[in-house]
């Protein structure tokens, strides 16, 4: 009997080599369609949009394009509205895949053929598309990042000033300056918050999240909004995507040093963050650490390694709806 489920037409089209790979710019989309190899580009906007849905659909095939910060939403929603099939692959991992087929060549048309051809061999790497609140928070908190990321700038060039012996120049328009993202960073805090309020089961993570000592409320909003997959799957799985599992590097009877490697680079820089706060009040941590730190680890694998930790354990209460007590930790 043949399967009709979503999980079933996607792994039969896969089986076919159906997959449509697509570059995302900000103004052109570049379609390569397997097995035929056929190509098609198309402007990036709404009418795009629809024609990319119609040609997957008569071709009755998967789509798949690689994270371009946030210029493929728009594409991925309106896919998912009509009924297609549509995954987000790792641009890192579609790099290396190119890498290993030897081509050094870059041009749009060949990214797509690259992301198809990836997508075939490895679908497991797909992302589907997070609900309607998840994207809006994820918005929310990229756009907070950045404001934050120019307010680092900006302190970094008041110091050069100082410095310099030419702070009083400006020391105008960089408080005005300085007062002015501050308002904008807690205007959109306070969306988020509004956000995650709204919607009982993002509140309810929220609060587990919350509930272990070192995760506060920058790291607990970049936890869920993203890792979605947050408490649905294993602790080894977290780590991974958040680029803190240890690749090995061995080879015969030789050992390399383990690294880390890949995932989600914003999440990852925030939980760094978070181990260095939660290594002292997380008892259970503190203990792990100064365990690492008397068998002579470096400070930077301390943290990385309390960094891992802490993401298994927000996974693992996440997955069992509880929060932190000393007891599970």
């Amino acid at each position: 009997m043949q399967d009709r489920t979503p999980e079933g037409r996607e792994h039969g089209n896969l089986s076919h080599g159906r997959v449509i790979g697509i570059d995302v710019s900000r103004d052109w989309l570049d379609l390569h369609c397997l097995p035929d190899g056929h190509r098609v580009r198309v402007p990036n906007v709404p009418a795009g949009h629809a024609a990319v849905a119609d040609i997957a659909r008569d071709r009755d095939a998967i789509a798949c394009f690689e994270s371009t910060s946030g210029q493929e939403w728009q594409l991925w929603a309106l896919l998912e509205a009509e009924g297609v099939a549509a995954r987000q692959v790792p641009p890192a991992q579609v790099k290396a895949f190119a890498q290993s087929r030897g081509t050094g060549a870059k041009t749009d048309r060949i990214d797509a053929e690259r992301i198809a051809r990836f997508f075939v061999c490895r679908p497991e790497a797909g992302r589907m598309l997070p609900a309607e609140n998840l994207r809006l928070l994820r918005a929310l908190t990229s756009k907070r990042a950045q404001l934050v990321e120019m307010r680092k700038r900006l302190l970094a060039q008041i110091r050069a000033y100082k410095k310099l012996g030419t702070a009083a120049m400006f020391e105008d328009v960089d408080t005005d300056l300085k007062h002015r993202i501050d308002s904008l960073v807690k205007e959109l805090e306070d969306r988020i918050a509004r956000a995650i309020a709204g919607d009982d089961r993002l509140s309810e993570t929220a609060g587990v999240l919350r509930s272990i000592p070192g995760i506060g409320p920058v790291a607990s909003t970049m936890l869920i909004a993203e890792m979605p997959e947050i408490g649905t799957i294993t602790g080894q799985e977290a780590a991974a995507l958040t680029g803190l599992a240890p690749v090995a590097h061995d080879s015969g009877t030789l050992r390399g040093k383990r690294a880390i490697a890949g995932g989600r680079r914003a999440l990852r820089h925030v939980m760094f963050q978070a181990a260095l706060v939660a290594a002292h009040p997380n008892p259970s941590l503190r203990s792990f650490a100064d365990r690492l730190r008397k068998a002579g680890k470096p400070h930077k694998v301390i943290i990385t390694a309390v960094a891992r930790k802490l993401v298994t354990i927000a996974n693992a209460l996440c997955k069992n709806r509880q929060k932190w007590t000393a007891a599970t930790a």
